[in-house]
């Protein structure tokens, strides 16, 4: 006959199980930590709402959503402190890795300039017969010299932490880009402001 304590004992243990696989299920899903060079935030730490956008410089989708979606996101929800935003690194190719490379070479004060730049003229530098002068020629003109520019790219700590960020964002099921992470809610493709307000608005309002 079943008595009082081995009940409890039983709920215990499913309660405990319960957490246990409440715990997993948050571990699977949890997004990996910045990479060895730290993400470049904009927007305030305690922010109610979290957005980190995972992006290859070589994505026309990613350039299409800098273009169009990220000044009205940054005009209406960063500059006016109510969320905040990272960019990520998951490069496609070995073009895109070395954009991100260039965008992290002289520091996080010049990550945003950098990559705002790739990505306004990611036609004329990522999809033509000389990629890497076309590239040469663009970073120039935010300061760059041609030695400083193949410096860059032989830099194998900033490749390596690069690389890092990407194997990070593939295991949280990154697989495509754009990808972003809205406080740990996956909404993938180059969205629209429109879109956004409807992920964001329920998060602030809360």
């Amino acid at each position: 006959m079943t008595n009082r304590r081995q009940l409890l004992t039983g709920a215990a243990g499913i309660a405990a199980a319960a957490l246990i696989g409440t715990s997993a299920a948050r571990a699977q899903t949890k997004l990996p930590d910045a990479g060895p060079l730290g993400d470049v935030w904009l927007g305030p730490a305690d922010a109610k709402v979290t957005v980190i956008e995972y992006a290859s410089m070589t994505c026309s989708h990613c350039a299409h959503f800098h273009e169009t979606t990220w000044p009205e996101l940054k005009k209406k929800y960063i500059d006016t402190g109510k969320i905040r935003f990272t960019l990520r690194e998951f490069p496609l190719d070995p073009l895109a890795m070395a954009g991100f490379m260039l965008a992290r070479c002289n520091g996080n004060d010049k990550y945003y300039p950098m990559t705002d730049l790739l990505f306004a003229q990611q036609k004329n530098w990522a999809f033509v017969d000389k990629p890497v002068d076309a590239l040469s020629t663009l970073v120039k003109q935010a300061g760059f010299t041609q030695e400083s520019f193949e410096a860059c790219l032989k830099r194998q700590d900033i490749y390596d932490a690069i690389t890092q960020v990407k194997d990070g964002g593939a295991k949280a099921g990154v697989d495509a880009t754009p990808t972003f992470f809205v406080n740990g809610q996956k909404v993938s493709g180059a969205v629209s402001i429109a879109e956004f307000d409807k992920v964001l608005e329920p998060l602030l309002a809360k």
